[in-house]
């Protein structure tokens, strides 16, 4: 009959076969992956003909200056300045009807390219043409328009005042 099991045996493997063993699976991989690990090589080596390794190991080197400097180019006040208008643009522009938004853009872009047009011709316009086109009824929409958002937009202003 058996003895009974009273002492089990662990497996420790020492630090040498640990070793090896990380070299075999090195080994496994670098073979297995021999292709693409070529084309890295490649694109390492054209990356550091082209210096660009060096300027990103200096780069890296030197992070904590390229911190400073960004930084106090950011909060320069024109900078600043800027953030808060995009920022006060955005807001507006979000609380504004899209479908209004997109056709005051279009009816912009338009109006340029019609005013565009006129600037390449040498007529000049009298208080008689004035009245005569009043009737066209596009101008006379553009203007009620101008009009219009004109009144609202000094209504704005005058309610930011208080």
């Amino acid at each position: 009959m058996a003895e009974p099991i009273s002492f089990i045996r662990k497996n420790i493997p020492t630090e040498e076969e640990i070793h090896q063993q990380k070299l075999d699976e090195l080994k496994t991989l670098l073979t297995d992956n021999e292709d693409s690990l070529n084309k890295i090589m490649g694109i390492v080596g054209e990356l550091n003909s082209m210096g660009v390794l060096e300027a990103a190991e200096k780069m890296i080197l030197a992070k904590e200056e390229i911190t400073k400097i960004a930084l106090g180019q950011v909060t320069r006040e024109p900078v600043t300045n800027l953030m808060n208008t995009v920022m006060g643009a955005t807001g507006a522009l979000m609380a504004a009807d899209p479908e209004k938004t997109t056709t005051l853009v279009k009816s912009t872009v338009a109006g340029i390219e019609s005013g565009s047009d006129f600037l390449k011709t040498d007529k000049q316009i009298r208080i008689r043409d004035l009245m005569k086109v009043m009737k066209d009824p596009d101008i006379n929409r553009s203007l009620g328009f101008g009009i219009h958002f004109l009144k609202g937009m000094g209504q704005e202003l005058k309610n930011q005042d208080k």
